[in-house]
């Protein structure tokens, strides 16, 4: 024991006894031990009188751990988790100029098109600037059917100005352009009133999804999602309380849909929870597959025998490259199947941020809800009030998607252009990423027939396994985060989407420009041969 703290027991001991003496009047002091005694008793009490002070002014806070909401502990969204995390961290060393095996952080993690290489719409870009500063409509250099469109756009803006508020569910013309835009996709009328442009899709789906928010019958709520999923489902979910009822997608048929697999969820499910509606993704995300039209005839069929309220999550709807493949909107086949599926409640999904528009962060969206009960419809849209309105940047994107130039006008040639230029680019990487992966020992990946990414499975080694359990992590997760650190590419780990158990896949975006993917994949195939022979 050192010499401070033998000196500092021993005073603690003293101190310790001269406070049970408990002085309290100088009139006890009988001698100069008593006098020394008094002095220590003095100071220790002052000291504590002090320390009380501090502990009192310490301010406690309202919000800990422990009294934060629960929901909120449990919610994690995988596509900006710790490898994202990691991944910013890397781009800050590298401009400290730290030494690495690489010269920048690929973020393959994310359907981030414009931060990838993709070059804005012209068309969009030129209404969007008449918007946002008027003056330039009187600009000879921006075409006259942009300028029509921006004037059209103001005219709904209240003072003129994209500065102020819309109303809740977003401007009419807009919503009447939705509609219109709808009636040409499918064919089929669509009102105007059941259109509601949200800030992206996100912010509309979760809008649908509180309306579930209820128990009945002493049971939770629950909701039917794909496995693989977008985490933007299973970290809403478990936001709001409600059951998640997973159902598995089938890789060895392209991640085809089975209506046993979805009879099989909803029966284990009834046990615990009360299942209220059903999500598809089409085109797939993660997992890029796109549903044929008997197929989603069959799931509409399972949803009106379950009494499911139906939520297809159609963002994706330009992004159909592999042959043979179309898409088709659940709206649609519900409508043409006629009675008594015609009347089934769906609320269906668009988005500005992905197709060939990449739009991410003007946030852009919207949900066409039919057949809702209109005194639920009226709840909704109150619910949706408390939020003001959409960005009114966003809506005005969304305007230029449903609203495009037409045939005959000056725009039209390069729209088109620059659209099928966007499409038969990413159709070709989407070929590239699928062959490079499966030219690839211990990979296997499915065709990519829509939307942005691919979702290889990976056969990982049982050293790596057990090196990835040392380490407390998913063995895909550690699989991606030392590709990260070797090669700079940012990946999302198939655990953070949900896999059969015993199974490893990771997704990432086909979205790099076509040399840097080239690069990319390149250098994905170097580090796996290098992981390979590390853990066999």
């Amino acid at each position: 024991m050192s010499q401070h703290k033998l000196l500092s027991g021993c005073e603690n001991l003293i101190v310790g006894t001269i406070m049970r003496r408990n002085f309290t009047s100088v009139r006890q002091i009988k001698s100069v031990g008593d006098f020394h005694d008094f002095l220590l008793f003095s100071r220790r009490a002052k000291q504590n009188a002090n320390l009380n002070r501090k502990m009192s002014s310490v301010v406690q806070p309202c919000l800990s751990m422990d009294t934060l909401n629960p929901n909120i502990k449990v919610l994690e969204y995988a596509v900006r988790g710790p490898l994202v995390i990691r991944a910013g961290e890397i781009e800050k060393e590298l401009e400290k100029g730290v030494k690495k095996p690489f010269t920048e952080v690929i973020k393959a993690n994310i359907g981030d098109c414009h931060a990838m290489g993709q070059v804005p719409m012209t068309f969009i870009r030129q209404v969007l600037a008449l918007v946002t500063y008027s003056p330039l409509l009187e600009d000879p250099r921006f075409p006259d059917d942009a300028k029509e469109r921006a004037r059209a756009i103001l005219k709904g803006c209240r003072g003129s100005s994209v500065g102020s508020y819309t109303d809740s569910p977003g401007i009419e013309i807009i919503r009447r352009h939705v509609a219109e835009y709808i009636e040409r996709r499918d064919g089929i009328p669509a009102d105007w009133q059941n259109i509601i442009i949200s800030a992206g899709a996100s912010d509309a789906i979760k809008n649908v999804l509180k309306l579930l928010i209820c128990n009945v019958d002493s049971k939770e709520p629950g909701c039917m999602i794909p496995i693989p999923q977008y985490p933007l489902y299973s970290a809403s979910l478990a936001e709001f309380g409600i059951h998640q009822i997973g159902y598995y997608l089938d890789e060895s048929r392209n991640w085809g849909l089975d209506i046993a697999e979805l009879q099989r969820a909803i029966t284990e499910a009834r046990k615990v929870c009360n299942p209220r509606a059903l999500v598809i993704i089409n085109p797939g995300n993660p997992t890029g597959q796109v549903l044929s039209r008997e197929n989603i005839e069959e799931i509409i069929k399972f949803a009106y025998r379950e009494k499911l309220f139906l939520l297809a999550d159609e963002v994706y709807q330009d992004n159909v490259y592999a042959p043979g493949s179309k898409f088709y909107s659940f709206k649609k086949v519900l409508t043409e199947l006629g009675e008594p599926y015609v009347n089934m409640e769906l609320a269906s999904f668009m988005s500005c941020s992905k197709g060939y528009m990449g739009e991410c962060g003007l946030r852009g969206g919207y949900a066409e809800v039919i057949n809702m009960c209109p005194q639920v419809k009226a709840m909704y849209l109150k619910a949706i009030s408390a939020m003001l309105c959409p960005t009114v940047l966003g809506q005005a994107c969304l305007d230029t998607i449903v609203h495009p130039p037409q045939k005959g006008e000056p725009s039209y040639e390069s729209f088109m252009k620059e659209k099928s230029d966007v499409l038969n680019s990413l159709k070709l990487r989407a070929k590239m990423v699928a062959d490079t992966f499966n030219s690839m020992e211990g990979f296997s990946c499915n065709t990519v027939q829509g939307a942005m990414y691919a979702f290889p499975r990976v056969t990982l080694p049982k050293k790596a396994i057990e090196a990835a359990q040392k380490e407390g992590k998913q063995p895909d997760a550690f699989y991606a985060f030392e590709l990260l650190e070797n090669t700079g590419i940012c990946i999302v780990p198939g655990s953070g989407f949900g896999q059969q158990p015993g199974t490893y896949h990771f997704r990432t975006t086909i979205l790099p420009q076509p040399d840097k993917l080239k690069s990319m994949l390149e250098k994905f195939a170097e580090f796996h041969s290098q992981f390979i022979k590390k853990y066999s």
